[in-house]
């Protein structure tokens, strides 16, 4: 036991070298990175943000942005630093900032914000954890907590030591977060309140991404599946956090006799931005989907549940008993699509057949593979374009519903044809559009008119921070989807 102790010791003199003042409280921090290597961090992650993600192209959007992260961090415990900030094309409803100054935020929870109040609460969140170091410090607590483990581990001999003391870790980061974005919302309250702002827009922010998990759950239940929890912004909190109204409250002090400009240029700049999936990534329309840049359109069975992720679009019935992927990857060999198939998916291809579309060939069979039900028998297909493959996977629970959904399989793949030229207009992405609400408009009027073809008038509550029951009001703007 003696030796723990004294490696714990060592671990723990050689831990202290690493405390730094905290920028926000003046206190010291446990850290072990030095605020030039934490800018180096944040620049690197900031490359690899690049890859996974498109920035939106709209530099008037962009600029405005970048204004306003620029006066909020101004404000900021560490305004000596030079904050980046990027839209993100991304539907996601999302904002997060990296160590060092990089602040992020999707078109996607741009399109439900409702003034400029609320999305300087959203920003003024992200620039609080990196004032605060939040990054940082939860970098430096799960080293510890590693090295801890190993230590613990080699110096009993006991198996699991490690693994107890990594669960202890994790239990301690996870409360530790919490904390971190209390200490973030209190942050970004003082600064929108020193810049003019309400800090009571952030209740409004939390308000509207509450909504949005009431209305996934009700599609939840719908759908048949779990809700999907959103780990995002704000997510630790409660619908009525006391602690939250408490710390919003705290800023008032802060509050400063600047005017802040009217929402009419924010309303402007997202007048026209797009809705859902981009174009660089197709577009759903009812149950057909059509990409421009790809210069393909194909048809899914009516009333199934379509995902339109990156790299695959996902298909699967209401009832969650059967599914279809389809994915492209280039094609490396000159060699005809059964040749391919056996190549890929191996020789035991059973009921094998040509594929003919209105546009491409290609090949389709049964097979054994992996599927979402386990391993079983599943429909494939390949079918070319060029010099890409476009692969069908299709699955059902059992071998009985396989075959009754087998011709549901077979329509989708012969419907895979090229973009006509009329239907480009199709692949236009849905966007933002501004409007005066009239007397006498609601949203299930709205709703009527609307090119979303499911819970319209609930996505449009949604869009206009009037969910669950709240209705235009004449004269003042409201958004639609065209």
């Amino acid at each position: 036991m003696a030796r723990i102790y004294v490696l714990l010791l060592l671990i723990v003199s050689c831990f202290f070298a690493g405390c730094a003042s905290n920028p926000v409280t003046g206190k010291q921090d446990f850290v072990l990175m030095s605020e030039e290597k934490e800018i180096e961090v944040g620049r690197q992650a900031h490359q690899q943000i690049l890859k996974q993600y498109r920035v939106y192209e709209d530099p008037a959007l962009q600029n405005y942005v970048a204004e306003l992260v620029e006066t909020l961090a101004a404000k900021s415990h560490r305004s000596h630093l030079i904050f980046h900030s990027t839209v993100l094309d991304s539907p996601q409803v999302n904002a997060f900032a990296l160590p060092g100054g990089y602040v992020y935020v999707t078109r996607g929870i741009m399109a439900y914000m409702n003034s400029e109040a609320e999305l300087a609460g959203v920003l003024g969140h992200e620039i609080g954890h990196v004032t605060a170091r939040h990054g940082v410090r939860q970098q430096s607590a799960s080293t510890v907590a590693g090295v801890l483990a190993a230590v613990v581990g080699v110096a009993t001999g006991v198996r699991g030591a490690a693994d107890a003391t990594n669960i202890a870790g994790t239990a301690l980061l996870r409360g530790y977060g919490r904390e971190h974005e209390l200490e973030a919302d209190r942050l970004g309250a003082q600064y929108l309140a020193k810049a003019g702002y309400d800090p009571q827009e952030m209740i409004k922010v939390v308000g509207i991404l509450k909504s949005q998990e009431e209305f996934d759950k009700q599609l939840a239940k719908e759908e048949g599946r779990e809700p999907r929890a959103y780990h995002g912004l704000f997510s630790t909190h409660p619908a009525n956090d006391k602690r939250l109204q408490e710390v919003i409250r705290a800023a008032d002090k802060y509050r400063s006799d600047k005017s802040v400009p009217s929402d009419g240029r924010f309303l402007e700049l997202t007048d026209g931005m797009v809705l859902g999936s981009g174009e660089k990534d197709g577009v759903l329309r009812g149950n057909k989907f059509y990409h421009k840049d790809l210069g393909i359109t194909l048809t899914f069975p009516k009333n199934w549940k379509i995902e339109n992720l990156p790299d695959r679009l996902i298909a699967s019935t209401k009832t969650q008993d059967a599914a279809m992927q389809i994915n492209v990857r280039d094609l490396n060999k000159r060699q005809t699509p059964e040749e391919f198939m056996k190549e890929n998916f191996g020789e035991d291809l059973r009921d094998g057949k040509k594929v003919k579309t209105a546009s491409f060939s290609g090949y389709t069979a049964i097979t054994k593979g992996k599927t979402p039900f386990g391993t079983q028998d599943t429909r494939v297909a390949v079918v070319f374009k060029g010099k890409q493959v476009y692969q069908f996977l299709a699955a059902a629970k059992d071998a009985t519903l396989l075959r009754k959904y087998d011709k549901d399989f077979l329509a989708t793949i012969n419907s895979f044809r090229a973009l006509k030229q009329s239907e480009h207009a199709l692949a236009e992405p849905r966007r933002l559009k501004l409007i005066t609400a009239k007397k006498g408009d609601t949203f299930a009027s709205l709703a009527k008119d609307s090119p979303l073809t499911s819970h319209a008038e609930e996505q449009l509550r949604l869009l206009n921070g009037l969910y669950p029951d709240g209705e235009p009001t004449p004269g003042k703007p409201v958004k639609i989807v065209e």
